[in-house]
């Protein structure tokens, strides 16, 4: 048998790494593809067939049914025949609710969330050791654009990881660092006919105005901004992560015995440190990451730097912070402040 073409042997070179990396061997490991028969996930999941095949892994499967568009039920079973037609085990559907709720966040939000948490609940029931994403380099760098344009700041411009948690689950990322048109070049060698999510085009929705809006913007920064938006994010990750660990720390030094934060330790570290802490602090409580805002941090923040006798900041989980003898503290929906412990007087 000849060498494979060099777009398949860069997808399954892509997998074989990230595998190795954030995966070990043990018991012939189980890895899901997560496959929505487009072509990334199609060509990822061919590549990850062969490097199971041949590095100790088992290999599965598992599609999702939005049930957002026509036929999509018919579509799910048709790519989990496929999986199983080419020795993928087991190949599963799952179908989630994906509507978005009122007053609550839009309909990608929403779909991803429904999607990640029951990409997850197939990991727990077949034992799988990791869930693959087909997300490109394209994908990252559109990704970077999106974060851009809202204002985001580090952890957003940081993009998609190549590695991490969701649920208790290892979600991995192996083509982070492959263009999209090789990845589905490698598709169309692999003699595979991928399904084209209609959803790509629509400018209803946020990425693919993003997609659409990329060819014009290589034409006029140049060919490399793909790369280097996806190179931007890489390197912004390393920086995140290291401030992140060291934020960790930091709110451990600034924890008070009943679980708020003292403003002394807070007001002694470095703008970047101790927004962190109150980033962190706050997902503690229970605020949802997508629904907590810089405005929400920036407002605690004040408490601790810019403290004049401001009311309670009110969190997106109904939870209130005060600021209170020398230490921001929780409040819940109802409560109020006990006699006798008024918030502190402004400084």
């Amino acid at each position: 048998m000849g060498a494979p073409p060099r777009e398949v042997a860069a997808v399954r070179v892509a997998v074989r790494r990230c595998l190795a990396q954030h995966l070990g061997r043990g018991e012939r490991p189980l890895v899901l593809v997560a496959c929505s028969g487009g072509a990334d996930s199609l060509a990822l999941a061919m590549a990850t067939r062969f490097v199971a095949e041949r590095s100790g892994y088992r290999c599965g499967l598992v599609t999702i049914d939005h049930g957002l568009q026509e036929g999509s039920t018919s579509r799910a079973a048709e790519t989990v025949a496929w999986a199983e037609g080419i020795g993928l085990a087991p190949a599963l559907a799952a179908s989630v609710d994906a509507a978005a709720r009122p007053g609550g966040q839009g309909p990608e939000a929403t779909a991803r969330q429904a999607r990640y948490a029951a990409l997850a609940a197939a990991a727990r029931q077949t034992g799988a050791s990791a869930v693959l994403l087909g997300h490109t380099q394209d994908d990252q760098a559109e990704t970077v654009l999106l974060a851009l344009a809202r204002g985001s700041g580090p952890r957003g411009l940081s993009g998609m990881p190549q590695h991490r948690l969701i649920h208790g689950i290892a979600f991995l990322r192996p083509l982070l660092d492959v263009p999209r048109a090789v990845v589905r070049a490698a598709c169309l060698a692999d003699g595979l006919r991928p399904w084209e999510d209609p959803h790509n085009i629509d400018p209803s929705y946020a990425r693919a105005r993003a997609r659409a809006a990329m060819p014009l913007l290589i034409e006029t920064l140049g060919p490399g901004l793909a790369v280097n938006l996806a190179r931007t994010a890489g390197m912004l990750a390393a920086d995140v992560e290291f401030l992140e660990a060291a934020a960790a720390r930091a709110q451990v030094g600034a924890a008070a015995s009943d679980g708020g934060l003292l403003v002394a330790e807070l007001a002694a570290l470095a703008p970047a440190l101790r927004r962190r802490v109150l980033h962190r602090w706050c997902l503690g409580l229970g605020a949802a990451p997508a629904a907590l805002s810089s405005r929400h941090i920036e407002a605690l923040d004040a408490l601790v730097t810019r403290w004049h006798g401001q009311k309670a900041v009110h969190l997106p989980t109904g939870v209130r912070v005060i600021r209170r003898c020398g230490q921001l503290e929780r409040i819940g929906r109802s409560a109020v402040l006990p006699r006798g412990a008024p918030a502190d007087a402004p400084e």
